[in-house]
């Protein structure tokens, strides 16, 4: 069995949440607990017998997609990293406010009171391994959403992806391959 520990820290409030230990602030454990369930659902942990991976994220500056920036990093490092995953997961939030669908809200515009998503894909498989929203919607708008979140969470894994390519690449050259 794989054990994760996933931990964050605001270092704005200079604190460090274990998950464990059920320390901390209840955002922080919950932010905790989405991401481990999110890389749960994509690291092929049958290739890891009797391992542990612990993800600590720091949070340097909450603007607003605080989960969505945590579940992009956690999955960046993991491929960093070379943990075996399905897919890269990513995750970005969207919502709607004034008639207008919003893709990655900002702190305010999350703040304003409009209804919201937090979404978590494996884009090539077009699996969803988070979907989060607090608020009801309407059947059309929330689809309008849905495919706005969609849509930035393909666009993510293909920043993603390029990074890693990138740094694969200056990897190699160093090594003289």
């Amino acid at each position: 069995m794989l054990w994760f520990g996933v931990s964050t820290a605001w270092l704005i409030l200079a604190l460090e949440i274990a998950l464990r230990k059920s320390k901390g602030d209840r955002r922080s454990t919950e932010i905790s607990l989405v991401i481990r369930q999110t890389m749960e659902a994509c690291i092929l942990t049958h290739l890891l017998p009797r391992s542990q991976i612990d993800i600590y994220v720091q949070v340097l500056q909450a603007d607003g997609g605080t989960r969505s920036a945590c579940i992009n990093a956690a999955t960046l490092a993991l491929a960093d990293a070379g943990i075996p995953m399905r897919d890269l997961v990513t995750s970005c939030s969207a919502g709607y406010l004034n008639s207008t669908p919003l893709l990655d809200l900002n702190y305010v515009e999350d703040s304003a009171g409009g209804p919201d998503v937090t979404l978590g894909i494996l884009p090539k498989l077009d699996k969803v391994t988070l979907l989060q929203m607090d608020s009801k919607l309407p059947i059309d708008i929330l689809e309008n959403v849905m495919q706005l979140a969609v849509e930035g969470c393909k666009a993510i894994a293909n920043y993603i992806r390029e990074i890693l390519l990138e740094n694969t690449k200056q990897l190699e050259y160093r090594r003289g391959v």
